[in-house]
C-alpha cells in the first residue's frame, strides 16, 4: 500500500474542508435569497392591498360626494357627509402605506384630507341647509374626485392585468422624477404623477374648518396697526424682561412668515436661553431655556405667582390659570385671558417655570397673539339655568361660567362651561351655545399628579 505524505493529507483535508464550507456558505446564500424573495413577495402584497384600499375608499367618496349634490333631507345629508369624510379618511390610510405616500403624493393626501374636512363641516352645519355656493364647491370636489376615482381604476386594471407593477421603495423616487417607462411596462411612478396633476387644483374652500383658504391670510390680531421693531430694539427688550445684559444675545434667527421675528440666544445659567420677539409690536414671542433644572424648592402654588408676575410684566394683566403639568420639576401652566366675567381661550399663554429657583424657562404667546382682540359681548340668548338642562344624567356640575371658545376655523363662540364629574370621579368639560342652546363640544381631564392633560 502506497502511504500519501503527510504534507499531502493535510492539502487534502484543507482542500475538504475549504469545499464544505463552500457548500455551507452557498446554502446560506440561496436560504437568503429565498427570504428575500419572501419578503420582497410579501412586501408587494401589502402595496398591492394598499392600493386596492385606495381605489376602494376613493370610489364610496365620489358616490358619496356625487349624492350629496342632490340631497335635501338634512339627515341623509349629513349621512352622505360622514360617509364621504370616512372614506376620505380611509383613503389617506391607504395612501400612506404606498410606498409613494411620503414621496410624490402630497397634492393627493392634500386633497382628501381637504375633502374630508370640508364635508364633515356641511355634516356639521346641515340643519341650516346648504347656500348655493357651498353646494358649488360640492360638485367642483365631486368633480374631482369623480377623475381620481376613474384614474386609480384604470391603473387597478393594469396593475392586475401585468401590464404595471407597483415599484419596490429603493427605486420608487427615481422613477417618479424621470417619469419613465421601462419596455411594455408603465411604471406606478410615472402614472401617480398624472393624478398629482389631477389633485393639483383645489376650488376654493371657505369653512369652518383647519383646511380653510382664509386661514392663509390670517393675520395676528394682537399687533395689527402696530409698529415695526429694529433687531437692537428687540434685543434690547428681550435682554430686558429676562433681567440680563442686551450684549449676552447673539443674534441667531430671521423668521419670517405669519409672525415674523427676531431670534436670540445666549448662555446663561448653564444652558442655552433662546428667545423670539415678534418683529411687529416688539412682543415677546417664545422662550426656551434648556438650563440643568435641579430639586424642587418652591411649591406649585409659588411657581404659578411667579409665572402670573411675569405676564404682567409683559404687559398681560387679567389672566387666568387654566390647567397645568408638572414635568422634571419644570411647572407648565396654560393661562387664558379674561375680559369681564368671560374667560377668553383663544387668548392663551404657557409659562414654564422652574421649581428650584422660580426662573421662567419657557413662554409661548403665540396664540394670545393670533386671537386678541378687542371683543364686545351681547347678552347670552340662552341663560346658564337653560344651558344646564344640557347637562347629561350622570353628571355632576362642580362650577359654571361664560367661556369664549376657538372653533377649529379659529372663529370663536361664546358658551356657558359647566365642569362636571361622573359618579366615578372622573372630571368633563362641557360647552353649551350661550346663543343656541346647543352642546358645542365636551372635554374629558385626564387628571394626576402631575397635572391635567385635556382631550
Amino acid at each position: 500500500m502506497k502511504l500519501i505524505p503527510t504534507s499531502t493529507r493535510g492539502k487534502v483535508r484543507a482542500a475538504t474542508f475549504l469545499t464544505a464550507g463552500l457548500a455551507v456558505l452557498g446554502g446560506f446564500a440561496i436560504q437568503g435569497q429565498v427570504r428575500a424573495a419572501q419578503y420582497q413577495y410579501l412586501l408587494n402584497k401589502t402595496y398591492e392591498y394598499a392600493f386596492a384600499e385606495l381605489s376602494t375608499s376613493v370610489s364610496q367618496l365620489d358616490t358619496a360626494l356625487q349624492k350629496g349634490i342632490y340631497a335635501t333631507s338634512p339627515q341623509l345629508f349629513s349621512s352622505l357627509c360622514t360617509e364621504a369624510f370616512r372614506s376620505a379618511l380611509a383613503a389617506q390610510t391607504a395612501l400612506g402605506s404606498l410606498p409613494y405616500g411620503n414621496v410624490e403624493l402630497e397634492e393627493t393626501a392634500t386633497f382628501l384630507a381637504k375633502t374630508g374636512d370640508y364635508t364633515m363641516s356641511l355634516s356639521r352645519a346641515s340643519s341650516q341647509g346648504l347656500s348655493e355656493e357651498q353646494r358649488s364647491t360640492l360638485a367642483a370636489l365631486a368633480q374631482r374626485s369623480s377623475a381620481l376615482c376613474q384614474t386609480l381604476q384604470s391603473l387597478e386594471s393594469d396593475l392586475f392585468s401585468g401590464t404595471m407593477r407597483l415599484e419596490d421603495l429603493a427605486q420608487v423616487q427615481e422613477r417618479l422624477s424621470q417619469a419613465t417607462q421601462t419596455g411594455d411596462q408603465t411604471t406606478a411612478g410615472s402614472s401617480f404623477q398624472e393624478i398629482e396633476q389631477e389633485c393639483s387644483e383645489l376650488p376654493t374652500l371657505i369653512y369652518d374648518g383647519p383646511f380653510s383658504d382664509h386661514l392663509a391670510d390670517r393675520t395676528p390680531r394682537m399687533l395689527e396697526g402696530q409698529p415695526q421693531v429694529s433687531r437692537e430694539d428687540a434685543r434690547s427688550a428681550a435682554a430686558g424682561w429676562l433681567g440680563q445684559e442686551p450684549q449676552l444675545f447673539t443674534p441667531v434667527s430671521d423668521g419670517a412668515g405669519v409672525l415674523p421675528s427676531w431670534g436670540f440666544s445666549a448662555q446663561v445659567d448653564g444652558g442655552e436661553l433662546y428667545v423670539e420677539v415678534t418683529k411687529q409690536g416688539g412682543q415677546l414671542l417664545e422662550i426656551l431655556h434648556s438650563r440643568p433644572v435641579g430639586p424642587a424648592q418652591l411649591t406649585r402654588e409659588q411657581a404659578v405667582e411667579r409665572a402670573q408676575a411675569f405676564l404682567k410684566k409683559l404687559g398681560y394683566s387679567d389672566m387666568a390659570e387654566t390647567y397645568f403639568i408638572d414635568q422634571g420639576n419644570i411647572l407648565t401652566i396654560n393661562f387664558a385671558g379674561k375680559e369681564g366675567d368671560v374667560l377668553c381661550y383663544p387668548d392663551l399663554v404657557k409659562v414654564s417655570v422652574a421649581l428650584d429657583n422660580g426662573g421662567i424657562v419657557g413662554l409661548e404667546s403665540r396664540n394670545y397673539l393670533m386671537s386678541h382682540q378687542s371683543r364686545t359681548f351681547s347678552a347670552p340668548a340662552v341663560s346658564a339655568e337653560e344651558a344646564r338642562s344640557q347637562v347629561t344624567q350622570g353628571l355632576e356640575v362642580l362650577s359654571q361660567q361664560l367661556a369664549l371658545i376657538p372653533t377649529q376655523g379659529e372663529n370663536e363662540v361664546l358658551c356657558h362651561e359647566f365642569k362636571c364629574r361622573n359618579e366615578k370621579g372622573q372630571h368633563y368639560i362641557l360647552y353649551v351655545n350661550a346663543q343656541t342652546g346647543e352642546q358645542e363640544r365636551i372635554l374629558l381631564l385626564l387628571e394626576d399628579e402631575n397635572g391635567t392633560l385635556v382631550l
